[in-house]
């Protein structure tokens, strides 16, 4: 693990608490660092983007998605105290709409397209009796999206435009977030069981 992982790690779980919200923010990361090896890019950096994109989603959850305050400001501003990059902070304003924050670059647009789709794959692993991500393909995915009563908190709409800013069929995006959580499977809890019930 590199030092910045390292250290972007102590951050997250200083800030976060609860398991689940630092298994997403896990594998957004795991995401993250997929796609800036498949671009040939700062690894590192696009991993520390996908672990703090939601570090103040737990104390500042902001569900009215107020454009000034809550998530995701309070912790950019936490980060540009500490001396974060404006390109990480610019990236994590990015993700949340209603930041007005327009996504320009290759790591803000990935931030997008992974963020809701990283937690709705784990979503379709999690409903696998064995509940592993090694069962879960693109067509189990698919077929998940298109059932509204299925983890209906996630925005589909976000899922296909987030592809579409990238300019990567969604097909070619959710088997690549199924790689690279499968790559984390033990840290996320999606090995599966030995024995399925």
């Amino acid at each position: 693990m590199s030092t910045l992982a390292a250290h972007t790690l102590t951050i997250l779980h200083e800030w976060v608490q609860s398991e689940s919200l630092r298994k997403h923010c896990y594998a957004v990361a795991d995401s993250m660092k997929h796609f800036a090896q498949l671009r040939g890019t700062d690894v590192d950096l696009w991993e520390a983007v996908g672990l703090l994109h939601d570090m103040d989603y737990e104390r500042h959850p902001n569900q009215e998605h107020s454009p000034i305050e809550g998530h995701p400001f309070v912790g950019v501003a936490w980060l540009r105290e500490h001396g974060w990059s404006e390109e990480v902070c610019r990236a994590i304003l990015s993700h949340a709409d209603y930041a007005n924050v327009p996504r320009q670059t290759p790591l803000e647009k990935t931030l997008y397209a992974v963020d809701e789709l990283s937690g709705f794959v784990i979503a379709v692993a999690l409903v696998r009796p064995s509940k592993s991500i090694h069962e879960v393909d693109v067509a189990a995915v698919k077929k998940k999206m298109k059932d509204k009563a299925f983890a209906r908190a996630v925005n589909r709409d976000d899922i296909v435009r987030g592809a579409a800013e990238l300019g990567i069929p969604l097909d070619d995006v959710i088997a690549e977030v199924i790689t690279a959580l499968a790559a984390d499977a033990e840290r996320l809890g999606l090995a599966g069981n030995a024995s399925p019930t």
